[in-house]
């Protein structure tokens, strides 16, 4: 079979990356928002990318616009890995490769109005998969469990897309997940990490969605979007640029406030999110009942927590200053 040679590839990738992350001192420095504290290699999840240019070669260059609309994702996000990029530059590379998506998923006949919307919440899901990655294993291992969720969507249920190409984003998820998941991780994802697995996410729930009309499927991403959206609600509240680095996820104040173990804060929100997406094959006949539910227990969840803890945000935040 292809696939240990494929993981033996993607293995030696990494390798070879951080050998050149060391050499031109690709590195994730801490600051007063970092959730961790040692010079870390920086860009690690290139390897989610390599995964797909192989499945793109070896497999007759299928989806060959989505595969460009990552190669522009990757590349400005790897640049700006490197040396900070212009925020315009980054809105027009992600808003030409969102495009790109949609042609793939043959979206762009639908009404303008509705393109633009599209957009804006694609590329909202796609920036707020990045604001998520702050610790040790929750990009990897949020990302793993939607991958053998929709692999399992695909072979049990209803097939919506080429099984190698699921196959091969496990395999480099499972290189950068023995890297990164882990007490010392010896890479970060980086950006170029972080927006290409989410923009590979956002593919594939894309073609899941368009192939069932089933848009109960959002749930898939029920964790970190209840997280996200309500961290975003909460920053405007206290009045801050919801644009500037900040410490105020729930995540973050479980392993920076909290002190748990960056490993147990990710695999918290791996399980979540796994017995969510078992909720939602147990109760399928009651799916929108269901999807409500779970978003109203996860907000009540999520308002409970801060209500409790976010106090000792702001006593560490005082203290800094």
């Amino acid at each position: 079979m292809i696939y240990p040679l494929i993981f033996i590839i993607l293995f030696i990738c990494e390798l070879l990356y951080f050998r050149i992350a060391d050499r031109f001192i690709i590195i994730d420095k801490p600051n007063e928002r970092s959730s961790h504290t040692k010079i870390t290699l920086r860009g690690g999840g290139v390897v989610f990318y390599i995964g797909v240019l192989l499945y793109f070669l070896l497999n007759g260059f299928q989806y060959a616009w989505f595969f460009i609309g990552l190669t522009l994702i990757a590349c400005i996000s790897f640049a700006d890995d490197i040396r900070p990029q212009s925020s315009r530059l980054r809105l027009i590379i992600h808003f030409m490769a969102m495009l790109l998506l949609f042609y793939q998923w043959n979206l762009l006949s639908i009404p303008w109005y509705f393109t633009i919307l599209a957009l804006i919440t694609c590329a909202g899901i796609i920036n707020a998969y990045n604001f998520m990655d702050g610790i040790n294993g929750i990009t990897g291992g949020y990302s793993f469990v939607l991958i053998v969720t929709f692999w399992y969507i695909n072979d049990y249920q209803i097939a919506f897309v080429d099984i190698d190409l699921i196959y091969f984003v496990a395999l480099s998820l499972i290189v950068f997940n023995f890297f990164n998941f882990r007490k010392k991780a010896k890479c970060f994802a980086g950006d170029v990490g972080a927006m290409s697995i989410a923009f590979i996410i956002l593919f594939l729930l894309g073609l899941l969605i368009m192939r069932t009309r089933d848009f109960s499927y959002i749930l898939l991403l029920a964790i970190y979007g209840v997280d996200t959206v309500l961290t975003i609600i909460h920053r405007l509240m206290l009045k801050e640029n919801i644009f500037d680095a900040h410490r105020k996820h729930a995540y973050q104040i479980m392993a920076n406030e909290l002190k748990i173990p960056h490993i147990l804060v990710s695999s918290i929100y791996m399980i979540l999110q796994a017995l969510i997406v078992v909720g939602q094959f147990v109760f399928s006949d009651y799916k929108w009942l269901y999807t409500v539910m779970v978003l109203i227990v996860l907000s009540i969840g999520y308002v409970f927590f801060m209500k409790k803890y976010f106090y000792l945000h702001l006593q560490k935040s005082l203290s800094c200053n």
